[in-house]
């Protein structure tokens, strides 16, 4: 009998998040869950590579079925290279990290651990989805209950019955979904760039003016859209023939 599509789920969060229950919860019927998450909250890490321990089974439960799921005290990353190496018994249809309290936009992404543990199952060969709701800067290090992850939950259930079913687009290793805040079932979701302003360093508001039209901080914070970054694991800048004989001369 062919087996159903294993489905892994992570959350630099910490493996205690609600936005982690919320995203099991939205997917749970897709497939087959392993979660494996880091033992504590690890934000901001990245794809580090940061300590080393054994994956410790823990006791996790949603509506009544339990999900097998592992607490691993390590970063993000490493938390991943755990679940496909030591944990999965076969190769992963999707992983989803998240859903990570606040949005990870414009050109700090790569700081961010939700990223980083997609990229890194990007790049054991697995499609991954990075799932980020807005919050205010207060809940982003919290378990906080009054973080509504309803509708972000049903954006990665939208998400991800679509790679399971169609792959992802050619060129994509993963795709960051930003939720902004009030934000609704209907809302609508618009293919965007990751901006190059410098969003957590100065206000929206100073730099609205320099963001591009097509842009994930303008989709989220400006228009109030779902942002749908494709990411890619190939960070070489695409420099002409043309312009590589230019800057030599």
């Amino acid at each position: 009998m062919t087996k159903k599509p294993l489905i892994v789920l992570t959350n630099d969060d910490g493996i205690k998040s609600p936005g982690l229950r919320a995203a099991a919860r939205a997917v749970m019927n897709l497939g087959e869950l392993l979660i494996a998450a880091p033992r504590e909250q690890q934000s901001s890490t990245g794809r580090a590579f940061l300590g080393m321990g054994d994956a410790e089974p823990f006791h996790y439960v949603i509506d009544g079925k339990s999900i097998r799921a592992f607490a691993v005290p390590t970063s993000p990353a490493v938390t991943m290279r755990h679940a496909f190496l030591l944990l999965a018994d076969r190769p992963p249809a999707l992983v989803i990290s998240g859903i990570n309290y606040g949005e990870n936009i414009g050109n700090g992404v790569t700081i961010s651990g939700t990223i980083g543990a997609a990229l890194e199952a990007a790049n054991l060969g697995a499609p991954a989805i990075a799932m980020s709701v807005v919050a205010m800067p207060e809940f982003h290090l919290t378990h906080s209950e009054q973080i509504d992850f309803s509708i972000a939950a049903h954006f990665a259930r939208y998400f991800a019955k679509r790679i399971i079913a169609r792959g992802l687009p050619r060129g994509v290793d993963v795709l960051n979904v930003n939720v902004p805040e009030d934000a609704r079932r209907s809302t609508e979701w618009r293919w965007t760039r990751v901006s190059r302003a410098a969003y957590y360093h100065s206000r929206v508001e100073e730099t609205t003016q320099a963001l591009e039209p097509d842009s994930d901080v303008r989709a989220v914070i400006l228009d109030h859209v779902v942002s749908v970054s494709p990411l890619t694991l190939d960070l070489t800048a695409r420099v002409s023939r043309q312009e590589r004989a230019r800057w030599i001369t």
